[in-house]
């Protein structure tokens, strides 16, 4: 077989004796709510189909609890008798109609279960659980093994090609490794050999069980980010007593969700954290994979050159795009719709109970609520998309005005449908609000979805003019109009707004104002927060590991260290006018990350205040308590919010208004590029 001539290390397979997997790539565990649904598991079964399909060479489920003291929440899922394999059946065999593998991966909570049942080594409640555990009996730890064990055994009943153990993230498994969680004095707990007791005895009961023909994945905390996590020494031996109690291959895991380190979203370094597996490399005789902020074959390739793993493992970019990988291998990289590392739709979906999603591909999860769209192998010209709904809107001519986000989801859904669509965009680029949120440090990752719309776009066809202001006259011949022009800043009404020191937020960001070292921002939404980090990123020039405080020597327990932090050389004042915490509107995921930094570098909060003037003196403002404030200030920077915008001077007798141009109320890109989209129907 010959190497890829971009990829040769990603489309080596791996063999595993009794398994040979086809790619290096890894789909990881994602719980999406659809676990948990009616119909769900029908539901799951295309949305994995869909990815094995797309060739990812091994496919994990989201976590399934083994007994009901294991599962997050409340109704969470769990396999724990032949009723639950019965009811999972459906997701291998759809899985293994595409040709693929999948593991089904099981998590018990522990401190982290969001019920009044949850258990634990020991009576320890988690800064962010919601009950405090009950310690587990000693009959009770030997119960809770044979649950682990039993479920693996239902797995392969239910026609699962293995099964992955979750001993990372700070739940059950990994309460019981760490001597801060776990201060027992039993046979589970006391020195590290007692405690990696737990672990030891699941893998290797369960190997017993399940013979050598079933895969058994261990996923390790290499990287606990927590004070008393463990220490290298203990992972290296802990890896090691795993591959002998029976696993196949070790997964990553980085941090506990309780860390306050972010390792996931989308200002970490892509492939950031590839050092941790890297050093683990040669302790192990089985195959490691390396996880965290992975979303491109490049850099899979790269850390594999590298030595850093055997495997990738990759989780919400398939939720960008199932056919990562297949697109990849036919050298098709710039067709990947990038994951961008929101957390939006994904995870910030899941923590509210909600079935998960993805912002800039709002079909992840709800595959059957839209037409189907052409594989990577197959044509996507205009000719050749009348098979997967490409006649819906055959012989229609359609524009859109507007090429930000819902515009260009506007303009690709109805050119996929078989429209003839002409997409007009005043600026000279296409993106929008997309444009101001790439400039963002951090937020780099939103060019790669400009990228991806403006090769679909020119792969089917449609006719992009830019710089172009479209009238009635324009677009009078068209049978549709979608209108997508998107929201304008929202102005200050106070005396000496007018003033040149008062400035929008968009001209900061496009550079067409340069601010002094003295700011006033007004307002304290997600455009406020993304001003301050902007202005005030000159604070963090230690680097991402080392402003956040991760040891990467690995030397030090839990892997952190003292944060280089300092504060910005800018003085930067929030203001708001609502009273409470600022940021209270931010992503549940990541708003402690953008408060923690601005809190960081120095950035002054006032809530509840009253706006009154600006003048030669600065910016006046009344506070909660009655007090009034002056800042002098260099430039007051407003983030006010923003206003729908509909050109008074166009109209159409079929008129479609959709994203910021329809409400700009709680806008954000998920919303507008889900309205650009067309229902199935």
């Amino acid at each position: 077989m010959n190497a890829h001539p971009l990829y040769p290390r990603v489309f080596q397979p791996l063999d595993l004796g009794f398994m040979t997997l086809p790619n290096r790539i890894l789909m990881g565990s994602m719980h999406t709510g659809l676990e948990e649904e009616k119909g769900g598991m029908e539901k799951l079964a295309r949305f994995y189909a869909e990815r094995a399909a797309g060739e990812a060479g091994l496919l994990v489920t989201g976590g399934i609890a083994p007994n009901r003291a294991g599962v997050v929440a409340w109704g969470g899922s769990r396999m724990s008798s032949y009723r639950h394999a019965s009811h999972h059946g459906v997701i291998p065999k759809a899985v293994h109609a595409e040709g693929g593998k999948i593991v089904m991966q099981i998590l018990h909570a522990g401190r982290y279960a969001y019920t009044p049942f949850c258990v634990a080594p020991s009576a320890l409640k988690a800064p962010i659980g919601r009950f405090k555990p009950r310690a587990l009996s000693a009959r009770g730890v030997e119960r809770t093994i044979r649950d682990f064990v039993h479920s693996a055994v239902l797995a392969r009943e239910a026609g699962y090609d293995g099964v992955e153990v979750m001993g990372s993230e700070g739940y059950l498994i990994n309460q019981f490794l760490a001597s801060e969680t776990n201060l027992r004095t039993d046979q589970w707990g006391g020195d590290f050999e007692r405690r990696c007791r737990f672990p030891e005895a699941i893998l290797s009961r369960m190997r017993e069980a399940v013979g050598e023909d079933f895969l058994i994945m261990y996923r390790l905390s290499m990287l606990d980010l927590v004070a008393g996590g463990s220490n290298w020494e203990e992972i290296e031996r802990l890896a090691q007593r795993v591959e002998h109690a029976g696993t196949n291959i070790i997964n990553t895991g980085i941090g506990w969700h309780e860390a306050r380190i972010p390792t996931i979203a989308t200002m970490v370094p892509r492939g950031g954290f590839r050092f941790v597996t890297k050093k683990l490399m040669g302790a192990v005789n089985i195959p490691l994979v390396t996880t965290n902020r992975f979303n491109d074959p490049a850099t899979c390739e790269e850390a594999l050159a590298e030595g850093c793993a055997d495997m990738i493992s990759m989780a919400r970019p398939f939720l960008a795009d199932p056919h990562l990988v297949k697109k990849a291998r036919l050298s098709r990289a710039k067709d990947i719709n990038t994951c961008i590392g929101c957390n939006q739709a994904c995870l910030d979906h899941v923590f509210k109970r909600k079935v998960s999603s993805c912002l800039v591909n709002p079909r992840a999860c709800h595959e059957s609520d839209f037409p189907a769209i052409p594989r990577p192998e197959a044509s996507q010209s205009a000719a050749d998309r009348g098979g997967l709904g490409g006649k819906q809107l055959a012989g229609r001519r359609i524009a859109v005005v507007g090429g930000g986000p819902a515009g260009m989801s506007a303009a690709l859904e109805r050119a996929r449908l078989g429209a003839d669509v002409v997409l007009f965009e005043r600026q000279a680029q296409l993106g929008g609000q997309f444009l101001l949120a790439q400039r963002i440090p951090g937020k780099f990752e939103f060019n790669e979805t400009i990228r991806y719309f403006e090769t679909q776009l020119a792969h089917l066809g449609v006719d992009v003019r830019l710089g172009t202001v479209a009238t009635t006259e324009d677009v009078a011949a068209f049978d549709e109009v979608v209108m997508a022009t998107g929201v304008r800043p929202r102005g200050l009404n106070i005396p000496g707004s007018d003033r040149p020191e008062v400035v929008s937020y968009v001209d900061v960001l496009n550079g067409e104002v340069q601010v002094g070292a003295r700011i006033a921002i007004v307002g304290a939404g997600g455009i406020g927060f993304d001003v301050a980090d902007f202005l005030t990123h000159d604070a963090d020039d230690a680097g991402f590991m080392a402003s956040w405080g991760v040891d990467t020597s690995l030397e030090s327990r839990g892997g952190l260290a003292e944060a280089q932090r300092r504060a910005s050389q800018r003085e930067v004042h929030m203001y708001q006018r609502r009273p409470g915490k600022m940021g209270k509107g931010l992503g549940k995921t990541t708003g402690w990350i953008h408060r923690n930094t601005l809190k960081q570098r120095g950035v002054k909060q006032w809530s509840g205040v009253s706006y009154d003037r600006v003048d030669d003196q600065g910016f006046h403002v009344t506070l909660g308590d009655g007090t009034s404030h002056v800042h002098a200030v260099d430039h007051v920077v407003v983030c006010a919010g923003q206003v729908s915008f509909v050109p008074s001077d166009l109209s159409h007798p079929n008129l479609t208004v959709i994203g910021g141009a329809k409400d700009a109320t709680g806008l954000d890109a998920q919303r507008a590029i889900l309205e650009g989209m067309v229902p199935k129907g």
